[in-house]
């Protein structure tokens, strides 16, 4: 991922071509079969993806634009990605899968992958638009809900779950990542509870360095099995960590926080 990824897509970042020169159309059959490209899908009614890409300024009137399909875009997208995130991760509580889907779903992120695939360079726009460049930030992510849109209406919910789950992968993991870091130890204790009948306990393996910047290694232990220490600034830290190891030894995942052979420096695990 670029740098112009890591942010809100801005002015900059967005690719417009203007499609109003082309009497015949061209640009637009193009755009279609760009967009088609970049999808992976090719429509049985091309109308369909034709309007989700055609912008307000570059429609003869607003209902032939995308905002309808902007309109069930959004409520696809965020009933594909609740389901999704409520059968991957059932140790997170209705609050932390709230947080998650709502910086998944969020115009920031939609523009942002929008941008990744190259979308914006789809758009059917009206001339004015790519001449002042005045144009909405929201708008990369507007075409985004729409195409969803689209591949729904023509090919139905899983098709849209096959290519969401590929397309918003980073953003998902970046979001469980980022929305539920300080969550794992009511995560494992809330998994411990009700798949192991046992609360989960942290033991202090050991700790190094001075005492103005001391670091923690620490354990979480549940039913006397003591899962893979992790390293830690500070005590709170240390067991996020540590329940954040028991959590993917739980379930054969990666370790989050491998500890390094014979490591006395917490940094080193940062």
């Amino acid at each position: 991922m670029n740098s112009s990824e890591n942010v809100h897509p801005d002015a900059s970042d967005i690719q417009l071509v203007d499609d109003s020169g082309s009497a015949d159309g061209s640009d637009q059959a193009s755009k279609l079969a760009r967009c088609q490209q970049i999808i992976d899908y090719k429509f049985e009614d091309a109308g369909l993806l034709l309007s989700a890409l055609t912008h307000a300024s570059g429609a003869s009137h607003r209902l032939e634009s995308n905002e309808r399909l902007e309109f069930l875009g959004d409520a696809v997208l965020g009933l594909t990605v609740c389901q999704w995130l409520f059968e991957d991760y059932p140790e997170y509580n209705e609050g932390d899968l709230t947080k998650i889907k709502s910086a998944v779903v969020s115009r920031r992120s939609c523009g942002k992958v929008a941008c990744r695939l190259g979308l914006d360079r789809c758009l059917i726009v009206g001339r004015g638009v790519t001449r002042n460049r005045s144009f909405p930030r929201s708008l990369v992510s507007d075409v985004f809900e729409s195409v969803v849109a689209a591949i729904y209406l023509d090919a139905g919910g899983e098709v849209v779950k096959e290519r969401l789950k590929k397309w918003l992968a980073e953003e998902v993991q970046h979001a469980v990542e980022s929305q539920g870091a300080g969550n794992f130890k009511s995560t494992l204790q809330q998994y411990a509870q009700r798949e192991l009948a046992s609360t989960p306990v942290y033991r202090l393996v050991r700790e190094s360095g001075p005492d103005h910047r001391k670091s923690f290694l620490i354990s979480a232990v549940i039913d006397d099995r003591p899962f893979t220490a992790a390293w830690g600034n500070n005590k709170k830290d240390a067991e996020q960590r540590a329940a954040s190891n028991a959590l993917a030894e739980l379930h054969n995942q990666a370790l989050p926080y491998p500890q390094e052979s014979d490591s006395q420096d917490g940094d080193s695990q940062q």
